[in-house]
């Protein structure tokens, strides 16, 4: 069971605020699965403080999450609350950099899924051959896998690969999104995950029929007015939200 390691009253409106939409999509991303014992990593940058983000107590499982239990770090990776929890380096080695050199990067999320691995891992990573990777298609950044990411040098090629992109797959690694809100990146995240999903399922059952880049393009194009107000991915996580609520409310505390 997660440790309460702050309380609201030592910190800013803001701050409690990100607290609690982080932990709510720790609680999401393990009711559907996207946990991977006690690793992985979801990032959120604290509005009104600059280079301060907030990640997950490195031993806890996404399911044991709560908005007190979140650490918070600056950009080095050091400590800036009296949180009891270490902090996994793989995760802010990785995460720091973006959020250092991408002012619109204010949540980053990696998993390791089977799926999101297994279509890292192949030739031509994700292909055009369903609805949701006709989303992202051409918008997609790769990075060959180097070994577990805690050496800085390597944040140089992350950059130079992701470009002006801000979805990667990382190659035979698994799935790294980024949004400039929160419930943008886990839209983009659940998309791709699904892309992937249909991708294996696919091509388990013979050669998959690619789209053509003309129809891609149109399908691009016309993707905004299935959206509903209230910014990109908002609506799809609160109804999120409200199912982990339905299983339990502790990640609030």
């Amino acid at each position: 069971m997660a440790t309460a390691a702050v309380s609201p009253s030592q910190m800013t409106e803001a701050e409690w605020e990100a607290r609690q939409q982080l932990a709510a999509c720790y609680r999401v991303f393990a009711m559907l699965g996207w946990s991977e014992m006690i690793y992985n990593h979801i990032t959120l940058k604290i509005p009104g403080e600059d280079g301060a983000f907030l990640i997950n107590p490195f031993g806890l499982h996404f399911s044991e999450v709560t908005a007190s239990s979140l650490v918070k770090i600056d950009i080095d990776g050091n400590k800036l609350d009296e949180s009891p929890y270490p902090v996994n380096r793989a995760g802010f080695v990785q995460h720091a950099l973006f959020h250092r050199h991408l002012p619109d990067a204010h949540c980053i999320m990696h998993t390791h899924t089977t799926a999101g691995m297994a279509v890292s891992s192949v030739e031509g990573g994700l292909r055009p051959a369903n609805f949701y990777a006709c989303n992202f298609y051409g918008h997609i950044a790769y990075h060959d896998f180097e070994g577990v990411t805690v050496r800085d040098e390597e944040g140089v090629r992350l950059l130079e690969h992701l470009g002006d992109k801000r979805i990667m797959l990382l190659r035979n690694h698994g799935i790294l999104v980024m949004g400039k809100t929160l419930p943008e990146a886990f839209l983009k995240h659940w998309s791709l995950q699904r892309a992937c999903e249909i991708q294996v399922a696919t091509m388990s059952m013979g050669v998959p029929l690619e789209v053509s880049d003309e129809v891609v393009k149109v399908h691009q194009r016309d993707l905004h007015m299935v959206q509903i107000p209230g910014g990109a991915g908002a609506a799809d996580f609160a109804a999120m939200v409200r199912l982990v609520d339905k299983i339990d409310t502790g990640w609030r505390a």
